[in-house]
C-alpha cells in the first residue's frame, strides 16, 4: 500500500462499471480538489480529500507528494501504427507543394513506401525503433496504447511486425493491445489484382495471425481508394471465425459504407469518421461501436476534423486517439490530440479528456481495468506539474506538463 498525497485535483472519477461516456455524461469529468489516493499492488485502493485522511497511516505506509498537481488516468491511445521503419518526410514536402494524401498513395507512395522501408529491417531494429516511441509516449502521460500492424503487407512482414508488438507486450509496463491491419493497402506484388490480395489476406494472412496467437483485433481500410465494403465485410467474416473482434479504419476520405460494415459485425470502433455522413452517424446510435477521431491526422493533413461535437450532441460517445504513424500523423502526443479537439472540434475540455481516457480505454477493449479513477481498476496515473484547473491541460497545448507517470502502480522511471 501507498498514498498520493497533496493532489490538487484528482479528474477521472467514474463508476468502476461505468464502462463509456455518452452524449451529456462526457461533460462530468468527476473532480475532487485538494485529495488522496491509495494504492495496493497494481491498483487503485481508495481515495479522498485530504482534510480526511490520516496522514500518520499514510507515511506509514509511503507516500507520493503530488506537490498540489493533477492526478488523472494515463491516456488510453487506441488508434497507432507505432512499429514502423523509418520516416516520410519527403512526403511531408509533398504535401507542402498541393500533392493531397490520396495522389501519394496513387503514385505508389504512402504506406507501400513504409512497407519497402519495413521490409529491410530485422525485428530487433523495429522493435528497438518502437520501444523508443512508447517511452516518449509514456513520458507525456500515455499509459495504454492499440499498435497495428499494415506495414508489411506481406505474410512474413506482417507476421514481423505482430511479433515485434508482442514483445513489446512482453518487456514493458505498458497496457498494448495489438491489432492485425493486413488489408491497409495492396502490396505491390499485386498492384492490379485487389482482389488476389484478399485473398491472401483472408486464406494466407488470417489463419496465419491466428496460429500464433498475434492479434487481439482486426481492422481494414475501408475507404475511397483502398478496400470496399464488400472486401471488407468479406475479411471482417475470416477473422470472426478466429475470434478477432473489429477495429476498423472508416470514413476518412469518403463516406465508404466503413460505418455500417463496422456496425454489422459488432466492431469495437469505428476509426477516423473525418468524412462520415448524417447517415453514419445515425448507424451508431444505440450501437457498442465507438467512433474514435484523429484530430492529429486533420491536422497534418490539412483536412476536414470529424464532427466531434455534432456527434456528442446527438447523444453520442466518441473516444480520441493519436494515430501516430511516419506519413500521416508522426506524433503520439495526446495532450495535443486534447488540445486539438477542443480547439477544431469544440470539445469541451471536460469532454476531451473524458475521450481520451475512459472511451478511449472502451474502443481497445481495456474500460474494465483502466480509463478511470476507481477502487479496484489499475493504477495507471499521470502527474502534473500544480495547474490551475484540468481545463488548463488541452489550453496549455505546447507545455510539457507531466511530472510522473504511474505505470500498473509503479512509478514509471524518465530518462
Amino acid at each position: 500500500m501507498k498514498y498520493i498525497i497533496n493532489i490538487g485535483h484528482l479528474c477521472g472519477i467514474h463508476p468502476k462499471e461505468k464502462l463509456f461516456l455518452q452524449g451529456e455524461e462526457m461533460k462530468d469529468l468527476g473532480v475532487i480538489d485538494e485529495a488522496w489516493l491509495s494504492v495496493d499492488g497494481d491498483r487503485i485502493s481508495g481515495f479522498g480529500r485530504m482534510a480526511d485522511l490520516d496522514i500518520g497511516e499514510a507515511y506509514a505506509h509511503g507516500v507520493i507528494d503530488a506537490h498540489w498537481g493533477t492526478v488523472l488516468p494515463c491516456w488510453c491511445d487506441p488508434h497507432t501504427h507505432l512499429v514502423y521503419a523509418g520516416s516520410r518526410e519527403g512526403e511531408f514536402v509533398d504535401k507542402i507543394q498541393g500533392l493531397s494524401y490520396a495522389e501519394i498513395a496513387r503514385r505508389g507512395g504512402g504506406i507501400l513506401n513504409s512497407a519497402d522501408l519495413l521490409h529491410e529491417m530485422s525485428e530487433d531494429e523495429l522493435y528497438q525503433a518502437a520501444m523508443q516511441r512508447l517511452r516518449e509516449m509514456v513520458t507525456a502521460g500515455t499509459g495504454c496504447v492499440e499498435i497495428k500492424s499494415g506495414y508489411g503487407l506481406t505474410t512474413e512482414d506482417e507476421l514481423k511486425i505482430l511479433r515485434v508488438i508482442r514483445r513489446m507486450k512482453n518487456t514493458s509496463s505498458v497496457r498494448i493491445m495489438s491489432t492485425f491491419l493486413g488489408a491497409h493497402a495492396v502490396g505491390r506484388a499485386y498492384t492490379g489484382r485487389q482482389g488476389a490480395y484478399v485473398d491472401l489476406v483472408v486464406n494466407e494472412m488470417i489463419p496465419a495471425v491466428a496460429e500464433e496467437h498475434l492479434a487481439d483485433f482486426i481492422d481494414v481500410f475501408c475507404d475511397e481508394g483502398f478496400f470496399t465494403p464488400e472486401e471488407t465485410d468479406r475479411i471482417l467474416a475470416a477473422g470472426a471465425k478466429y475470434g478477432l473482434r473489429p477495429k476498423i479504419h472508416a470514413c476518412e476520405l469518403a463516406s465508404s459504407g466503413g460505418v455500417e460494415v463496422g456496425v454489422r459485425h459488432h466492431a469495437l470502433s469505428v476509426d477516423h469518421l473525418e468524412s462520415a455522413s448524417d447517415a453514419d452517424l445515425v448507424l451508431l446510435r444505440g450501437s457498442a461501436t465507438m467512433p474514435t477521431l484523429l484530430p492529429g491526422t486533420s491536422f497534418f493533413l490539412n483536412m476536414p476534423y470529424a464532427r466531434g461535437r455534432q456527434m456528442i450532441d446527438s447523444g453520442l460517445g466518441i473516444a480520441l486517439a493519436s494515430d501516430c504513424n511516419p506519413g500521416s500523423t508522426p506524433s503520439s502526443d495526446m495532450k495535443f490530440v486534447v488540445s486539438l479537439a477542443c480547439i477544431k472540434m469544440r470539445l469541451l475540455p471536460t469532454e476531451a479528456i473524458n475521450a481520451a481516457t475512459l472511451n478511449a480505454a472502451y474502443a481497445m477493449g481495456l474500460a474494465y481495468d483502466y480509463g478511470s479513477v476507481a477502487v479496484g481498476k489499475k493504477a495507471n496515473l499521470q502527474i502534473t506539474v500544480p495547474i490551475p484547473s484540468p481545463d488548463y491541460i488541452p489550453y496549455a497545448y505546447t507545455r510539457p506538463i507531466v511530472r510522473q507517470v504511474i505505470l500498473e502502480g509503479k512509478l514509471f522511471t524518465f530518462y
